[in-house]
C-alpha cells in the first residue's frame, strides 16, 4: 500500500510540475519574454532543489516522510495560483520557483521512501515501477497544459494544475498512517561523514547529471522551437508526449534488459540515442517527424534516471539513504539551474538551432567516455 501511495504522489506531484512549466514558458512567450528571461524562469523551477535537496534527503532520515510531503502538497497547490491572478512575468517566477520548492520536499522523500519500504528482491522492480510513473508524467503533463491552454486559456490552465495538486492534500492524510516513521537509532549513526566515500557514487553523479542535463533542455527547448515554427501549444504537447511513450517503454524492459547487458552498456547506447535525436530537430519542420525524433531521444534518456538512483540507494550504507539520493538530486538540480540560464543566452545569441546541436554532440561525448566502463563488463 505504501508503495501505491507513493506512485500516485508521484503521478500528481511530477503531472502538476511538466504541465506548470510547459504552461509558463508559453505564457511569458506570449507575453513577449526573449529567450534569456525564459531561460530563467526554467532555472527557477530547480533553485529550491538546487538548495534544498540534500537537507531534505538529510530530514527524511531524521524525522521520516510525513511532514515532508505535507510541505510538499501545500506549496503545490498553492504555486499557480500566482499566474492565474497575475499575468506578469516577476508572478511566474514566483510560481515556477514554488513548484520547484513543492518538488524538493516531493522528489528525494518519495525516491528513499521507495528504496526504504522495499524488499531488496523488489527494489529494482519498484524503482523501475517510480520512474514508469515519472515517465507517465512526462506524457500527461505537457498533454494537460497544452489541451488547457488551447481550450481555456492561460489563467484557467493554471487553475487546472492548481486542482490537480490540490488532490494530494485529500490522499495524503488518508494514508498517514502507512508512511514509516524515521529510523532515529540508524540516522544518528550516519551523521559523521556527509560525503559519500565510494567512487562508484560519484561515477553515477556525473552519469546522472549529463542524462539530466540532455532530459532537461529538450524539452525546454521544445516548446520554444515548436512556437519559433509556428507549432499550436496541442502540436508541441504532443511532440513532448512522444519523449515520455518513449521513455515509458524503455523503462517497462529496463529490468530484464540489464540483466542481459551491463548497466554501463546501457548508458552509452543511451547517450548515443539522445545525441541522433537532437541532431535531428533543427532539420524538422512536420510535427510526425518532430514526434518521431522526440522518441527516438526518449528511447535513449529514458533508462538512465532509473538506473543511476536503483545503483546509488544499494550503495548508501544504512541510515544514510535519503541523503545520499539528496546528493544526487543536488548535482542533478545543478545542471537543472544552470543549464536553461547558459543556454538560453546562446538561444538569444546564436538562435535555437545550434542549442540542439550543442547538446547533442555533448550527448554524443558523454557516450564515447563511457565506452571504457562499458568494454570491461
Amino acid at each position: 500500500m505504501v508503495i501505491a501511495l507513493v506512485l500516485f504522489l508521484t503521478l500528481i506531484a511530477f503531472t502538476a510540475l511538466n504541465a506548470a512549466r510547459i504552461v509558463l514558458t508559453l505564457y511569458a512567450l506570449t507575453l513577449g519574454a526573449p529567450a534569456s528571461s525564459v531561460g530563467v524562469l526554467g532555472g527557477m523551477f530547480y533553485l529550491f532543489p538546487l538548495l534544498l535537496s540534500w537537507p531534505i534527503g538529510a530530514l527524511a532520515d531524521r524525522i521520516g516522510s510525513r511532514r515532508l510531503l505535507l510541505a510538499g502538497a501545500v506549496t503545490g497547490t498553492g504555486a499557480m495560483l500566482l499566474p492565474y491572478f497575475v499575468g506578469a512575468i516577476g508572478a511566474f517566477y514566483a510560481a515556477a520557483a514554488l513548484s520547484g520548492l513543492s518538488i524538493a520536499f516531493y522528489h528525494v522523500t518519495l525516491q528513499n521512501l521507495v528504496g526504504v519500504m522495499s524488499a531488496p528482491e523488489r527494489r529494482a522492480r519498484n524503482f523501475s515501477n517510480f520512474s514508469l510513473a515519472g515517465a507517465a508524467t512526462t506524457f500527461v503533463g505537457p498533454l494537460v497544459a497544452g489541451f488547457s491552454i488551447d481550450h481555456l486559456g492561460y489563467a484557467i490552465a493554471s487553475l487546472v494544475i492548481v486542482a490537480l495538486s490540490a488532490s494530494t492534500l485529500i490522499v495524503l492524510p488518508l494514508g498517514w498512517r502507512l508512511l514509516p516513521a524515521a529510523n532515529r537509532a540508524a540516522a544518528a549513526a550516519a551523521e559523521r561523514g556527509n560525503v559519500p566515500a565510494d567512487p562508484r557514487v560519484w561515477h553515477m553523479l556525473v552519469a546522472s547529471a549529463m542524462v539530466q542535463l540532455g532530459t532537461d533542455l529538450f524539452q525546454f527547448y521544445i516548446p520554444i522551437y515548436g512556437h519559433e515554427i509556428g507549432l499550436s501549444a496541442s502540436a508541441i504537447g504532443s511532440i513532448l508526449a512522444s519523449f515520455a511513450v518513449a521513455a515509458f517503454v524503455v523503462r517497462i524492459f529496463l529490468p530484464p534488459l540489464v540483466k542481459h547487458a551491463a548497466p554501463e552498456r546501457v548508458l552509452m547506447y543511451s547517450f548515443y540515442a539522445g545525441a541522433v535525436g537532437f541532431a535531428m530537430v533543427p532539420f524538422l519542420h512536420n510535427v510526425a517527424f518532430l514526434c518521431a525524433a522526440s522518441f527516438m531521444f526518449g528511447l535513449g534518456m529514458g533508462c538512465g534516471t532509473p538506473l543511476t538512483v536503483m545503483l546509488m540507494f544499494n550503495r548508501s550504507s544504512e541510515g544514510r539513504s535519503g541523503r545520499t539520493l539528496g546528493i544526487r538530486l543536488t548535482t542533478t538540480n545543478a545542471v537543472r539551474v544552470l543549464g536553461p540560464i547558459v543556454f538560453g543566452a546562446v538561444g538569444t545569441a546564436f538562435g535555437v538551432p545550434p542549442v540542439f546541436w550543442i547538446n547533442a554532440g555533448i550527448m554524443a561525448a558523454t557516450g564515447f567516455m563511457s565506452r571504457r566502463g562499458a568494454g570491461r563488463l
